[in-house]
C-alpha cells in the first residue's frame, strides 16, 4: 500500500477525494480504521519527508487527531504550526440528507531536535534487537 493509499483511510468520500488533489503530507485520520500508533509513525515519516505534515479528522475521529498531535508534541518531535476548525456538509447516505460535521485540520512541523530525536530512536531499537531475554 502506498502512502497515498494509507493517507486516504478517512471517513466519507468527499474527504477521500479530497486527499488526491492535496499534496503528500496530509494525513486523514479516522477513529476506528487503524490503530493510534500507525498514525504517529506515519506522521514522523511525513515529518521526515516534508518537514511538516497536517493531520485532518471529521466528527469522533477530531479526539484522536489532538492526541496524535500531543504525542508528537510531548516527544519534542513536534510544534503546532496551524489549527483550524470548521464543519463541512457530508450527505447522509441513510436518510439521503445533508448533516453537518465538525472538522479540525492541524499542521505541525519538525522542531529543531526532531533529527536528533529521531536517530536517537532508530539506535535504541537496533539496541534491543540483538539482546536475548532470559
Amino acid at each position: 500500500m502506498s502512502g497515498g493509499d494509507m493517507a486516504a483511510q478517512a471517513g466519507g468520500d468527499a474527504q477521500q477525494q479530497q486527499q488526491q488533489a492535496v499534496g503528500g503530507n496530509r494525513i486523514q485520520v479516522s477513529s476506528s480504521k487503524k490503530p493510534l500508533f500507525f498514525y504517529v509513525n506515519l506522521a514522523k515519516k511525513y515529518m521526515q519527508q516534508h518537514g511538516d505534515v497536517e493531520l485532518s479528522a471529521l466528527g469522533l475521529a477530531i479526539s484522536t487527531v489532538v492526541t496524535i498531535a500531543e504525542i508528537l508534541k510531548n516527544n519534542g518531535l513536534a510544534v503546532e504550526k496551524k489549527i483550524r476548525t470548521s464543519t463541512v456538509e457530508i450527505i447522509d447516505e441513510t436518510k439521503a440528507r445533508p448533516i453537518q460535521k465538525a472538522k479540525i485540520e492541524i499542521v505541525l512541523g519538525k522542531t529543531d531536535k526532531f533529527e536528533e530525536l529521531m536517530a536517537a530512536n532508530v539506535g535504541d531499537a537496533n539496541a534491543g534487537d540483538g539482546e536475548e531475554q532470559t
